[in-house]
């Protein structure tokens, strides 16, 4: 799959994506907060239904400075270790 970044070159950027988990049972999820209204109310209630289905559990929270901004590389770094997968959510 090709991702184009309208701030780079027209020729794109090819994406490699993860492996997928052979199953959810006790996985590490990671949690991103926009900042908007209702995103971390959203990304919770995700984040019980996940534990309560699979057995998984929350391991980090990120909130980012605002919904534009990316996500601090120190927290990418974090969620690298202490996270099997990693949840954005957004409110409003």
């Amino acid at each position: 799959m090709k991702l184009m970044d309208p701030t780079a070159s027209p020729e794109g950027q090819e994406v490699h994506f993860a492996p997928r988990p052979k199953e959810l049972k006790g996985l590490r999820v990671g949690l991103i907060e926009n900042t908007k209204f209702n995103s971390k109310a959203l990304l919770l209630k995700v984040a019980q239904r996940l534990e309560q289905r699979h057995g998984m559990t929350v391991t980090l929270l990120n909130r980012k400075r605002s919904p534009s901004h990316e996500v601090a590389a120190e927290a990418v770094q974090e969620f690298k270790t202490k996270a099997d997968f990693v949840v954005s959510g957004i409110g409003d």
